[in-house]
């Protein structure tokens, strides 16, 4: 059997899979365990420079790339959600471009279809969660849509904007995750209220990396490009001076 694992990707509490479990179970069966690394990707333009600094940026591990040069990756901080939308939208001519944001607003449209979800200020906008799975990515009216980790985990668009909710914030220069930022109904995280109660030192150190993992997922969506959009103003300050030109 082979498994092809990217625990970076890990944004649920359900979810299983590990290297170190499955090594466990297989050595139990007796089995010979084989461990290789790939040792390449193409993901965002094959950038293994973002890919880094993506992960130094949202404190998922230290790296050796604390900036980023946007002449390599194509990555901006807009100041208003109107303002990302747009670049997103001039970028989607060849309808591979679209807005997907961390899950902290609820899904009112489920139940009235002529409700907004995200609604920030008189920016309002729609879940794409009623599209039919993964196909959203592909319809071109999504373009006035918003995707989720639910529909848009696996699938890549040349440019991908993401509206970084509350749920993650950067305070003196230290990124903060915040569950209760979540929406109530999100099922990622769903039970983390009585995982706290029970074992609160590792609930909380899980509860973190998830929330960086969903934002690390949502941000390397986009194979040309990643526009940003912070709901926190310090967040969204502290992301600009982790870049350069």
């Amino acid at each position: 059997t082979v498994f092809f694992i990217d625990e970076d990707q890990r944004v649920t509490l359900k979810d299983i899979g590990t290297s170190a479990l499955i090594s466990t179970f297989a050595e139990g069966k007796g089995a010979a365990v084989e461990r290789h690394t790939l040792s390449s990707q193409f993901r965002c333009g094959g950038s293994d420079g973002y890919l880094a600094w993506l992960d130094d940026v949202l404190g998922v591990r230290e790296t050796a790339n604390p900036q980023l040069s946007t002449s390599e990756y194509d990555f901006r901080v807009f100041d208003s959600p109107h303002a990302l939308h747009a670049a997103i939208r001039e970028k989607n001519a060849a309808n591979k471009a679209r807005v997907v944001a961390g899950y902290c607003w609820p899904w009112r449209s489920k139940k009235d279809s002529s409700a907004q979800d995200i609604v920030i200020g008189d920016y309002q906008r729609q879940w794409n969660l009623d599209q039919g799975g993964s196909l959203w990515i592909i319809a071109e009216t999504s373009i006035e849509q918003v995707g989720c980790i639910h529909t848009c985990q696996g699938l890549e668009v040349e440019y991908i904007g993401v509206i970084i909710g509350l749920d993650l914030i950067v305070r003196d220069g230290e990124i903060q995750t915040r569950p209760e930022a979540r929406d109530r109904h999100d099922k990622t995280i769903r039970g983390y209220k009585k995982y706290l109660q029970e074992k609160p030192e590792a609930a909380r150190a899980e509860l973190d990396l998830l929330i960086k993992n969903t934002y690390r997922t949502l941000m390397t969506r986009g194979m040309k490009g990643c526009y940003i959009y912070c709901v926190d103003e310090e967040t969204a300050a502290y992301l600009r001076t982790r870049l350069s030109a």
